[in-house]
C-alpha cells in the first residue's frame, strides 16, 4: 500500500489534539460534532463527546470465550481495555489490518472500549437539520446502533449511538 495511505503520527496527533480541545469545551460546543471514520465503503460518525482518543494499531491480546467481534484487549498506558472490531460488530466481511487501521477509544457506559475502524476521517459538524432518522429495519439488532443519517453535501454518514454500541449484558461481560 502506498506510504501516503499510512496513518502517520502527525495525523493522529492532530486529531487527538482536536479531540482534547473539544473535550475542554462546554456540552453545547460539543453538540453536533462527530468523529467520522470509514468501514468498507461507508462513512460512519460517533459523537465526539464519547471519544477519548485515537491510537494506531497495537498488539491485541486475545481473550478466550468472547463474542467474535471482541478481538481481545490492549494495554493503553496501564489500563486494560477491550477492543471491538466494528466490521465484525456490524456483520461485515473481515479484512486484514493495515497502516490506516486505527483504534478509536470511546467511553461506553463509563467503560473505555477500543473500536477498530478501517481509517479515521475527520471531526465534522453535522447540524440537527442535516440528520434524518435511521431507516426502519424490521427488528434488526443493528438498528439499535444507529442514531441517524447525516447528510453532508452529496454524502451520507451513518451516525452511531455511542451508548448503544454494546448491549447491557455485553458491557457487563467486557468490564475489566
Amino acid at each position: 500500500m502506498p506510504e501516503t495511505n499510512k496513518v502517520n503520527p502527525l495525523e493522529l496527533n492532530q486529531l487527538n489534539t482536536a479531540i482534547e480541545t473539544l473535550a475542554e469545551e462546554s456540552e453545547d460546543t460539543l453538540r453536533n460534532m462527530y468523529l467520522t471514520f470509514r468501514l468498507g465503503n461507508e462513512d460512519y460518525g460517533i459523537e465526539i463527546r464519547y471519544v477519548t482518543e485515537i491510537v494506531g494499531m497495537q498488539k491485541i491480546t486475545e481473550v478466550p470465550d468472547m463474542p467474535s467481534f471482541v478481538k481481545g484487549v490492549v494495554n493503553l498506558r496501564g489500563q486494560v481495555i477491550p477492543v471491538l472490531d466494528m466490521r465484525l460488530r456490524f456483520n461485515m466481511e473481515p479484512r486484514e489490518y493495515d497502516e490506516r487501521t486505527c483504534i478509536v477509544v470511546v467511553n461506553i457506559n463509563v467503560s473505555q472500549v477500543g473500536l477498530v475502524v478501517d481509517t479515521v476521517n475527520e471531526v465534522r459538524n453535522i447540524n440537527d437539520d442535516q440528520i434524518s432518522p435511521p431507516p426502519r429495519t424490521a427488528g434488526a439488532a443493528s438498528a439499535q446502533y444507529i442514531q441517524g443519517m447525516g447528510k453532508v453535501g452529496d454524502e451520507v454518514i451513518i451516525l452511531l449511538e455511542g451508548q448503544r454500541l454494546l448491549f447491557e449484558q455485553e458491557v457487563t461481560a467486557l468490564s475489566f
